[in-house]
Formats: structure tokens, C-alpha cells, sequence
């Protein structure tokens, strides 16, 4: 169990809740490249740029350096990473250091030196280090995180080398990696130390984002995506504009989509941009998750608020719960799980009644409001048998509808039909399964999903029989199930109407307020 700790730093900025710079990494070609680079970063709204020496093509030390420093628009951080250290210098050792010393000497606001190579940095400096320039002393792991005692012994290391700034990156193996990270960071802000303290990969995100919660001194964003001078960085306008960077602060409560995959996401979008339209200090992110357990366990603070949960960890989650709502239960999965004051699990499933309620309202259609569900008596296939699938059979039991679950291995399909009193067949058979027409198609699979745009559950001759079609899919919008229903005229519903149904009732169990649905809504209406 992890207890972070943190504490409200006195007078924080109005308009900026923290203190953590956003530093742009410049890499390119030439100087007059890179200083073209320099001005974009200003415009993005980076603080300071990251000089990589490493990636000129060719470079004159003094007058190169002297032109970058004199012709930044914001401060500079000058780096020359070698190979051994993961960067793209080769050469000698002794010119890459005097390098190093000469930026400090013209004027760099912070140059970065790896640990392994400080002491002779220091015979280079002979003493005469600028009391401008800050030295940030730096250690790359690309393998793995180490434990919390190697970590802080690393950070002591550091330390006694004369770093002004301590910093470290290492590889998150698992999300839970994470953990250790912010913790040094924690106590190296009680000792009065600055630190930068990454975890590399796209399981370290949220070490890079929740920078400002914990007290980093700076975190890196990119000009563009996939341009990044580590795994894992995010862009600056994403920072500013997606996960609201400028607002987190020591209070900030932090909510996450958990799933595997995760990064096709549109949560966050949506939630962090109904947080910020109304004040709410908290923030959502992105959770690559591979041991739902093992995560709980992990982030067991009251500052880890509330969690979606999507494929394929709605079943396992609802294990991880003190309390279950009775629905979910039954279900036997759950999609939302929102932390007591008391730290205990809540978890709910608010699947069945986004998915439920948009296939209903595309049922009745034109038709004035008749008593009872338009599901009752119609013939409701679902493909798949993992959580959201559970949530949609019983949801749609529920509304009197008669239930077919079909699904790959027919051993989960007859499982899930015995709980919720429906008929089983394998996926194989659901193309020449059509004893009426007129059904209604629900795939809760990720068949379909970007990538594999292409793919696709039944066939489309098959499909002739079904008046509507669901698919829980939501990237694309359209996938290639519902453009073929449409082509043989069935109504479809979209997984763009499942996701924000299933939103409403999550956004008011996290923040405790009415959800805006006309803003969910648009921002949704644009992907």
C-alpha cells in the first residue's frame, strides 16, 4: 500500500496550481532547424527546451552553442546523451564534456550530465561551476524500475555528486512500477531537493503526467506525436489541453480508465474536459493494466479516487470489490469501481444501461412511447461472453427480451446462458442461425477495433435477418459490422451511444454531481 503524502504548497499562482515545468525536447538536423523547433515549443506553451546535442548532423561547439543559447526564446536544458547512456553521440569523451562545460560557460540555464560520467565532468570543470547554470545529474534505466531502496540510494548517489537537480528515468515493467517512482519523488521534495523522476514506456504515463501532484521539478512533452526523445512522452498539447496539466496540484484526485488495451480510450477526453468545465479538481488517465489485483493493492490511497474499467478486466475487477452493487453482481462484472472516504471498493456496472437504453430509443424511433420495452419478445443475440456481453444479456432479460449468446469457445456461451436463462451457440453457427427475422444484433467483442478495421463477426449475407445492430466498438464509429447492416437497411446503434450512457452515470458516482450530457455529447459528436 502506497500513502503518498502529499502536502498543499503555500502561495501557489492563481491561473497555475504547480509549479512543474514542461520542457520541450528540441531534436534535429541542424541549428537552424533546431531554433525553428525552439519557437514552436514557445507557442505550444513549454517553459524550457531541451537542447539534444546528440542529434546534429554537424556541430561547431562554440559558436553553435552560442547561437542557441542567444537566440532561445525560452531557457535551455543543453543535453549530449551518448550511446551508452541511450543517445546518439559516438565520439570522444573528453569533447562531449568540454561541450557540456562550454554551454555552461555561455550562459545554459541547466545542463544535463549522467551520473556515470560526473566525476570527470567535475576534473573538467576543475571548480568552476556557474552559479547560473543548474547542473542536473541524470540516470537512465531501460530495462526495468528498481526497488524503492536502490531508487533511494541512486537518489543519494546523485546527490553527493554535486547535482543542483536530481534526475532519473527508468522502464515500467508493470503500471504498478510507478508507484516506487512517485514515492522518491515525495520524499525528495521533503528533503529540498528538485528532482525529475520519469518511468519510460506507455505504463509510465501517469509518472509523467502526475508530475505536479507529487512534486516534480519538470516533465517532458513533445512537439508532435512520436517525435519523443524517451518511450512514452505525451505532447504538450495534450499535457495543457487533454490531461489539463496547469491545474493538477498536490489535492488533485486521480481517476483512470483501467484496461488491455487502454490507449484507444476516449475517456479521458471526455471526463477531463467535464472536469475542467466545472472546476473539479481531479484528473483522468489512461491505466495499461495487466493485474487488476495487484493494481488495487498498489494505489490504495484515497487520492485514487475512481476507475472505469474495460476489456478485459470487468470481471476480475468486481473480485477486487469490498462492496458490489446488486445489479453488477448478477452480472457479474463490473465497469465502474469508485473509492470510499473510508478507502474501501464500490464497484457498479453502468454497461448494460448505456447500451440498453440507446438500443431501445433507436427501436422506437419515430414510434410514440408504447408501455413497456421494445425489446420484449424480440430475439436479442449478443456476441460475446466477457463482461460487457454479461451486462447486455442481462440487461436485455431484464426488458423481456428472449437471449442467444454467441461466442468463439461454446463453453463461455453456454456458461453465461445458463445464468441468464438464454440459448448458446459458437460463433462458427451464428451465420446460418436465423429461425426468425427481424432480431436484434448486440457484438460486445473488440472484433472490429483499430486496428483490425477490416475484421468483422458474422457475415454480411447473414445479417439480413437482424432489423437492428449494436456494436460496442466505438473506433471506429462505424466499424464494418454496422456499415454492412446499414447496407442491408437494419438500424444501427453506434458504441460512441453505449460509451456515453454508460459516462452519465460513472461522471456522477466520481464527482458527486449532475452530468453534462449535452457536453459529452458534443465532444463525442466530433470523433
Amino acid at each position: 500500500v502506497v500513502d503518498f503524502g502529499v502536502k498543499k504548497m503555500e502561495g501557489e499562482a492563481v491561473m497555475r496550481s504547480n509549479q512543474t515545468l514542461i520542457c520541450a525536447p528540441i531534436m534535429a538536423d541542424s541549428v537552424d532547424q533546431m531554433l525553428i523547433l525552439m519557437q514552436k515549443a514557445k507557442s505550444s506553451g513549454a517553459d524550457l527546451v531541451e537542447v539534444r546535442l546528440d542529434n546534429l548532423k554537424s556541430f561547431n561547439p562554440r559558436p553553435d552553442i552560442d547561437t542557441l543559447i542567444r537566440q532561445s526564446p525560452l531557457p535551455t536544458l543543453f543535453t549530449y546523451r551518448p550511446t551508452w547512456e541511450g543517445g546518439q553521440y559516438a565520439g570522444d569523451e573528453m569533447s562531449r564534456l568540454d561541450a557540456l562545460r562550454l554551454a555552461m560557460e555561455l550562459g545554459a540555464d541547466h545542463i544535463d550530465v549522467e551520473l556515470k560520467a560526473i566525476d570527470e565532468f567535475n576534473n573538467v570543470l576543475r571548480g568552476n561551476k556557474s552559479t547560473k547554470c543548474k547542473l542536473i545529474v541524470s540516470s537512465h534505466n531501460y530495462d526495468s524500475t528498481p526497488s524503492a531502496e536502490d531508487l533511494g540510494n541512486l537518489v543519494a548517489k546523485i546527490q553527493a555528486s554535486g547535482a543542483d537537480i536530481v534526475k532519473f528515468a527508468t522502464t515500467a515493467q508493470d503500471i504498478t512500477d510507478v508507484a516506487r517512482v512517485f514515492q522518491i519523488t515525495v520524499h525528495s521534495q521533503v528533503s529540498g531537493v528538485p528532482i525529475i523522476a520519469m518511468v519510460m514506456g506507455e505504463k509510465g504515463l501517469m509518472s509523467r503526467i502526475l508530475c505536479p501532484k507529487f512534486g516534480g521539478y519538470l516533465t517532458f512533452g513533445t512537439l508532435e506525436v512520436g517525435k519523443v526523445s524517451a518511450p512514452g512522452q505525451p505532447t504538450i498539447e495534450n499535457l495543457l489541453n487533454l490531461y489539463n496539466f496547469r491545474q493538477l496540484g498536490p489535492d488533485t484526485r486521480i481517476f483512470g480508465i483501467i484496461g488491455k488495451p487502454v490507449s484507444h480510450s476516449k475517456s479521458p477526453l471526455l471526463y477531463n474536459e467535464a472536469f475542467r468545465s466545472v472546476g473539479f479538481n481531479g484528473v483522468y488517465l489512461h491505466l495499461l493494466v495487466d493485474d487488476v489485483a495487484n493494481f488495487f493493492q498498489t494505489y490504495a490511497s484515497l487520492d485514487f479516487a475512481g476507475f472505469s474499467c474495460t476489456i478485459p478486466h470487468k470481471e476480475a475487477a468486481l473480485d477486487c470489490c469490498d462492496e458490489v452493487d446488486p445489479t453488477a453482481k448478477s452480472i457479474g462484472a463490473v465497469n465502474c469501481i469508485v473509492r470510499r472516504p473510508d478507502g474501501k471498493l464500490f464497484g457498479c456496472n453502468t454497461d448494460y444501461v448505456g447500451a440498453i437504453s440507446a438500443i431501445e430509443e433507436a427501436l422506437q424511433g419515430s414510434q410514440l412511447s408504447v408501455s413497456g420495452s421494445p425489446l420484449a419478445g424480440k430475439l436479442f443475440v449478443v456476441i460475446g461472453a466477457g463482461g460487457a456481453g454479461k451486462a447486455l444479456a442481462y440487461g436485455a432479460k431484464e426488458k423481456g427480451a428472449r437471449v442467444v449468446i454467441a461466442n468463439r469457445t461454446y463453453e463461455r456461451a453456454r456458461e453465461l446462458a445458463d445464468v441468464v436463462g438464454a440459448q448458446a451457440l459458437s460463433l462458427d453457427e451464428l451465420s446460418n442461425f436465423h429461425p426468425e427475422n427481424d432480431m436484434i444484433l448486440a457484438n460486445t467483442t473488440s472484433i472490429g477495433m483499430q486496428p483490425k478495421v477490416d475484421d468483422t463477426p458474422i457475415s454480411k449475407e447473414a445479417l439480413r435477418y437482424y432489423s437492428l445492430v449494436f456494436d460496442a466498438v466505438y473506433t471506429p464509429k462505424i466499424t464494418r459490422l454496422l456499415r454492412e447492416a446499414q447496407e442491408n437497411g437494419a438500424k444501427v446503434v453506434t458504441g460512441v451511444e453505449m460509451f456515453i450512457g454508460q459516462a452519465y452515470e460513472q461522471y456522477e458516482r466520481f464527482t458527486g454531481l449532475p452530468a453534462p450530457k449535452e457536453l459529452f455529447k458534443n465532444i463525442m459528436a466530433t470523433y
